[in-house]
């Protein structure tokens, strides 16, 4: 006869047979039987956020790098909406998460405690999925559907809400594993369409993301490109792309809307691969938010989670690269970088020395223009971008990506201002003993909104408005942040004192932060 359990432990047990098998957490009092469940299950790790932001964004980076989903615990309302804003960058990226919800007992709901909130409104907005469980011997079934949910398409967000009394009571056993749907295949009419545009010699550029700017997406892209002389590029921010030695290397579309409408302005086609036609980050005033040139055609071929990498297989035949070599990138590291710190040298210096497979985790916003030049011709390395815009995904996603990846090197390439969003996970990276390393680039303002302050037509600047944007009086002390949180730090302030502490940080495992002051 089969041992009695409760919701929460068939809730475990069902994430574990589903192959989720990390949780970042932060509970309340609602999710304690999901804690005394965790301790019981062997096959789930259990990692600490201080913050939900953190737990969110490490999901995010987690996600991304393992191809599969973590789960986070969540305390009712409040806790997920702290968290919502790196979800939102985790929607962007089309990352895979299962999130665990606690909520009132069922029949505590209706009295409206304190804590009591719209949870399935505040997950609407970043959440594909949505349920609550309203009995204990539903919960295993639900967490299975979640989990199928999570990765469905091209990976999205499933919020599975849990009330106490569904974690305490008696349950079913757990559930197996269920299937998704097969990616949509994409037709062979389409896939000839899309090459007589290719072929037609007219100017056209292919735009690209998802399984697109995987290995095996680049190097089917970089065929098709190599024979039909069509121009790529890639997103301006992607979750995840494969770059350096031996992949075949993409321009991003540029930031500025400006200069997105020039690089796009020579070419008749826009073929679309697993994204779709380009806006502008922000309305300006005089300034065209979609960016598809007039004259042009954007024709759409495939989105995310279709089955991408199928059809580009059968656009490589259609257009006749069956034999045309990709072009790839060869190795030509820079010189290490000597004399004044500036993001151009942290860039040269970065690229000198980066290891082989190493992650990029880009939160550099404006002073980490150069990096992605300097390094296209480094080892072969992931690079993930702050997808959604909504900032402070530097630091979690790290924290994250080093717990899929604890055999590779993280690098964080993080803003000031941004990682005071949430730099609690500093101390998660320390109290699990992450390979992460973060160059903070110590410019003690928010550089980008200077630069929009002008862009969008605001005019004369004043004490009161340049306030707003600078982080001076008094001068954040990452040495002393970072320290305070167990994570070994140091200020530099020359790019000689820049490589030997990148150098240090990167021969001894563990996490570092080393400040940038520019």
């Amino acid at each position: 006869m089969a041992e009695t359990i409760n919701g929460a432990q068939s809730l475990l047990q069902t994430l574990v047979n589903c192959d989720v098998d990390v949780c970042f957490s932060n509970p309340g009092t609602s999710e304690m039987h999901f804690l005394a469940a965790l301790d019981q299950q062997d096959g789930m790790r259990a990692i600490l956020g201080l913050f939900e932001g953190v737990v969110t964004g490490a999901a995010d980076g987690y996600g991304r790098m393992a191809g599969k989903p973590a789960c986070t615990l969540l305390h009712l309302g409040p806790g997920l909406a702290n968290g919502l804003a790196n979800l939102h960058n985790a929607r962007r990226a089309h990352t895979p998460i299962v999130n665990v919800v606690g909520e009132h007992a069922t029949y505590h709901r209706h009295l409206d405690a304190p804590l009591t909130s719209d949870i399935e409104g505040f997950a609407a907005p970043v959440s594909t999925w949505i349920h609550t469980s309203e009995s204990a011997m539903d919960v295993a079934r639900d967490g299975a559907r979640a989990v199928q949910a999570s990765v469905q398409g091209a990976g999205q967000i499933a919020t599975l809400i849990l009330p106490a009394d569904t974690a305490w009571n008696e349950a079913k056993q757990a559930h197996t594993s269920l299937a998704p749907s097969p990616a949509k295949a994409i037709d062979d009419e389409h896939v000839e369409s899309v090459a007589k545009v290719l072929l037609s010699g007219e100017p056209t550029c292919i735009l690209c993301n998802g399984q697109a700017v995987t290995e095996r997406g680049l190097h089917l892209i970089g065929k098709i490109a190599a024979k039909t002389g069509a121009v790529v590029m890639g997103d301006t921010f992607i979750g995840r792309i494969e770059r350096g030695v031996g992949r075949f290397d993409i321009p991003r579309l540029p930031y500025f809307a400006e200069q997105a409408e020039q690089a796009l302005q020579p070419f008749q086609h826009i073929v679309l691969i697993d994204t779709k036609a380009p806006v502008s980050f922000f309305a300006y005033p005089g300034i065209a938010s979609e960016l598809t040139p007039t004259h042009a055609l954007a024709h759409a071929f495939s989105e995310p989670g279709d089955d991408t990498i199928t059809a580009l297989e059968a656009l490589v035949d259609a257009v006749g690269a069956e034999s045309t070599p990709c072009p790839v990138v060869e190795v030509k590291r820079p010189d290490l970088a000597a004399g004044a710190l500036t993001p151009e040298s942290i860039a040269q210096s970065v690229a000198a020395l980066m290891p082989h497979q190493a992650i990029i985790v880009n939160e550099a916003a404006t002073a980490g223009f150069a990096i992605p030049g300097f390094t296209t011709h480094c080892p072969a390395h992931s690079w993930l971008d702050l997808t959604g815009g909504a900032i402070g995904m530097g630091i979690p996603v790290a924290t994250g990506a080093a717990v899929a990846c604890p055999d590779r090197a993280v690098i964080d390439l993080q803003a000031d201002g941004s990682a005071m969003y949430t730099l609690q996970a500093l101390w998660t990276q320390a109290r699990e003993n992450l390979n992460v390393t973060t160059v903070l680039f110590s410019n003690r303002k928010y550089a980008i909104l200077q630069v929009e302050f002008i862009r969008v037509g605001a005019t004369n600047p004043g004490r009161k408005a340049m306030d707003m944007m600078d982080l001076s009086r008094p001068d954040l002390n990452w040495v002393s942040l970072a320290q305070g949180m167990g994570v070994d730090a140091v200020r530099v302030d020359s790019a000689d004192a820049f490589n030997a502490a990148f150098a240090q940080a990167l021969a001894n495992p563990g996490p570092n932060l080393i400040e940038a002051v520019i």
